[in-house]
């Protein structure tokens, strides 16, 4: 028997034993700013899983780690969800320091990194892939679960090795439950693939939970504030340098999803139902399979993608050593060790700033 946290009725609890008792924890698979992701076998079946060190915040004034209520509102909703397009928890455990969630291992990458690696890529293929998204965050929208973190890094693959490899959503760190009747405002998000009602600090609903064909997204400026300018005004265009091949189903699937008006927008379920996603007649099919998506595009934005990314860890890096260096006199191997966030998601701090903006110039889909 295991012995539970000793919390109040209302909070999650947690096994408060030493994960290292029931499982064998292997390589770093990844990090962030506050977790680390590990290969894990559990010594009792031998199964393979990802167990996620989430270090926790040790006082309410520490801006380090993550506070409780935070890991506890993640783990409450993983803990209602089980669905093929959606990651599993297994288990929890915590320790002084860390809670660790035992999580079904994702080991066939980014979904934008392997098609970064094709040849060619048919519109029929490309739907494939985002169908799988639609039906996973349907599946969270009929538990009422707006993720608002939906982004190239979240939208993982089970096992890239299959012919259509099998969609996983992660990373709920950011995800909420909506209550009907109670407004729910915050300002949180990937700043160039949140929905403008969050930029604008507007009520939020199942609405602002966008779906992201793209690597990058059609509003991302040069600037986070140029990118958030771009959301609010919804301005982007279709280049005919890099539109020419696709469908106008596919023009029209992304039109009805990148409406400012919620009541405007399409909602998952209509989605599910587009012709571009279901098509109605042989007509409409024959269009998506003769269309290709722009991989050359793609390409090029998924390389700037990851180049903001990369420039993203050194500021960080240099922003964290400038603040090492105002509290103590290290030696200079210290100053060579900071955390990385790598998923690139902004809290309600960072962007709070950023709120009242008004464009300068707008980017287009290129």
């Amino acid at each position: 028997m295991f012995r539970a946290s000793m919390r109040s009725p209302n909070m999650e609890t947690f096994r408060q034993q030493k994960v290292e008792d029931f499982y064998d924890i292997g390589e770093e698979l990844g990090s962030g700013q506050f977790a680390i992701v590990k290969k894990c076998r559990e010594k009792s079946t031998g199964l393979e899983y990802a167990a996620k060190f989430i270090k926790k915040r040790q006082s309410p004034a520490s801006r380090r780690g993550v506070c409780r209520v935070e890991i506890e509102r993640e783990v409450s909703i993983l803990r209602k969800v089980l669905h093929p397009n959606v990651i599993t928890l297994h288990d929890v455990f915590e320790n002084r320091t860390d809670v660790v969630l035992i999580l079904e291992l994702v080991s066939g990458g980014e979904l934008f990194d392997f098609l970064a690696q094709k040849e060619s890529l048919s519109e029929e293929e490309a739907t494939s892939f985002i169908k799988q998204i639609l039906e996973g965050v349907n599946y969270l929208h009929a538990k009422k679960i707006a993720h608002f973190d939906l982004k190239p890094e979240n939208i993982m693959l089970l096992d890239k090795n299959i012919p259509i490899p099998h969609i996983k959503l992660i990373d709920f760190g950011l995800a909420h439950e909506i209550e009907d009747g109670v407004e729910f405002k915050n300002i949180f998000g990937t700043p160039e693939f949140v929905a403008p009602e969050i930029v604008n600090y507007e009520p939020l609903g199942l609405e602002a939970t966008q779906v992201a064909p793209d690597p990058a997204s059609p509003f991302l400026g040069d600037t986070k504030q140029e990118t958030l300018a771009n959301i609010t005004a919804v301005s982007y265009d279709f280049d005919e340098e890099f539109f020419s091949q696709t469908s106008e189903l596919a023009k029209d699937f992304i039109r009805k999803l990148l409406v400012k008006e919620t009541r405007k927008r399409l909602t998952i379920q209509e989605a599910l139902r587009h012709p571009w996603i279901t098509p109605v007649d042989s007509q409409q099919a024959l269009m998506r399979r003769e269309s290709a998506v722009n991989l050359e595009n793609f390409k090029k934005q998924y390389v700037r993608r990851r180049w903001k990314l990369s420039f993203s860890i050194v500021s960080l890096c240099n922003h964290l050593t400038r603040s090492l260096m105002k509290k103590v006199h290290p030696r200079p191997s210290a100053l060579r060790v900071c955390s990385l966030d790598l998923g690139g998601s902004d809290t309600e701090e960072d962007i709070a700033k950023r709120k009242a903006l008004h464009p300068r110039r707008r980017s287009s889909t290129s």
